[in-house]
């Protein structure tokens, strides 16, 4: 669908058409404003009827200052919970804006590297191992005992079967362990 360009004059009519409704809508607004206002006021604000005499107008007087001091109670209370709502709202801002800065995430890009550099890398100068296991290992001396010489210098395993057949090795077998 192809729309075509609107003229400048056309364009100015609508946009003060647009501006004219806007503005009688302010004003229907404006207008429901105040009836509400007036009418909140005869709901809460009876009116006022002086009494005659001083005592009578002492006692209203009281009570119109205990009403101005609840009213007044009310209001910091509720200042007070405006205030903390919004302490709160700004410190959890400062949180976002704090997690926002912190963690970019940088654009990772593929390297090549070695066992021995990426530890070098990571650990900084902490890094002396190095990646050849075997030179970390200890040096053991092993001791060969006599006893375990006899039992790996077996021999032919043949030859040891054919001494231990028959009664002449069982003898020599029992004779060896005593």
């Amino acid at each position: 669908l192809l729309r075509k360009k609107m003229s400048s004059s056309r364009r100015h009519y609508l946009k003060s058409l647009m501006l004219s409704i806007a503005k009688g809508l302010l004003e229907d607004d404006a207008k429901e404003k105040e009836q509400e206002r007036i009418r909140w006021m005869e709901e809460n604000c009876p009116p006022l009827s002086l009494p005659g005499g001083t005592q009578q107008l002492q006692e209203f007087l009281k009570e119109l200052h205990h009403k101005i001091d609840v009213i007044d109670e009310e209001r910091y209370d509720l200042e007070s919970k405006v205030n903390k709502a919004t302490k709160e709202i700004e410190d959890l801002n400062i949180k976002v804006i704090d997690l926002k800065g912190k963690f970019k995430k940088p654009t990772l890009r593929k390297v090549r590297m070695s066992a021995d550099a990426m530890l070098q890398a990571l650990l900084g100068s902490k890094h002396k191992v190095s990646m050849d296991l075997r030179s970390n290992l200890k040096q053991v001396k092993k001791e060969v005992k006599e006893e375990d010489k006899e039992l790996r210098n077996v021999g032919d395993w043949r030859q040891n079967i054919e001494d231990k057949s028959g009664m002449d090795g069982r003898k020599k077998m029992f004779e060896s362990e005593g």
